[in-house]
């Protein structure tokens, strides 16, 4: 049953007219502590292959968490592809202390991120898809869905910013060394109230990504998916900073935060207005911008 259901989900995925989910809920596993589910479904994708980068658990959100794992063929395939591509180096799966467990759609994710370019990897993201069907199980999308055909230059709205957008910039740096170097600095002192979650980082390349963990009581993940009621979707966490060349970047957030939660309206989005811009400040501020 299980490789029919991941056979279906990458057939109908594979048509521009289909609408694809943001997220796969996978085969649910014993209710137990958070930590213990990330643990157990660590230990299935690294059976499976997949390198284990890290695991965040949202201050506020006990009973969520996400574990973050890379694959070798898509992180080729990146390096391959060069420039902002690097922010999809991470596969994110979410995980709930009842069991649930759920995982970034590759297939929905990487047409959005790859763009034009999607066709150059879309082996390695139908073999990853597949391998996290293989090992999480492939259950129905879930989170909104958006078409094939829109991903590449998805916006939430007319007006609103794309992947390219301007307003990625957070701060330029004398080199790629000198960025790198400060956003390691500024996540292990806990600038700004975060924390690192996971890192790639592509030296001959000159591309860097770092999950990072914001744990500001107010301003911090746990408030604005709350705030958004976007709990379920947890595998949309956690926030990126990308590095191309002598550049810090961050998707913004009228974006990122529409491409994770599709499935909200506008009346959602208008309870975190303020949300886009208070995520690159801190962000911003972890790279080695001045504060504001």
């Amino acid at each position: 049953m299980l490789k029919f259901l991941a056979l279906a989900a990458l057939l109908v995925s594979s048509s521009a007219s289909w609408a694809i989910a943001p997220y796969i809920q996978a085969e649910k596993l014993k209710p137990a502590a958070t930590a213990q589910v990330a643990e157990e479904v660590e230990g299935k994708l690294k059976v499976a292959g997949f390198h284990v980068l890290g695991h965040y658990f949202p201050k506020q959100m006990p009973d969520y968490g996400v574990v973050v794992v890379s694959d070798e063929g898509v992180l080729n395939d990146i390096r391959a592809l060069g420039g902002a591509n690097i922010v999809g180096a991470g596969i994110r799966v979410g995980v709930k202390s009842d069991g649930t467990v759920s995982y970034m759609n590759p297939d929905y994710w990487y047409r959005a991120f790859f763009r034009g370019q999607f066709a150059k990897a879309e082996n390695s993201v139908r073999a990853v898809q597949e391998k996290l069907a293989r090992t999480l199980g492939a259950g129905p999308g879930f989170g909104g869905d958006e078409t094939a055909a829109d991903l590449p230059r998805y916006r939430y709205i007319l007006g609103m910013e794309r992947f390219d957008s301007d307003k990625n910039q957070l701060v330029e740096h004398v080199s790629f060394d000198q960025v790198v170097k400060t956003v390691r600095e500024n996540l292990e002192k806990g600038m700004a109230r975060t924390s690192k979650v996971y890192e790639v980082v592509m030296p001959n390349e000159k591309l860097a990504v770092f999950g990072v963990a914001m744990n500001d009581d107010t301003l911090g993940d746990a408030s604005w998916v709350a705030k958004i009621g976007g709990q379920q979707s947890i595998a949309a966490l956690p926030y990126e900073i990308f590095v191309v060349n002598n550049t810090a970047n961050a998707l913004y957030g009228r974006y990122r935060i529409a491409l994770s939660f599709p499935d909200l309206n506008m009346a959602h989005f208008m309870r975190i207005v303020s949300t886009p811009d208070e995520i690159k400040n801190t962000l911003a501020e972890v790279a080695g911008a001045s504060k504001k």
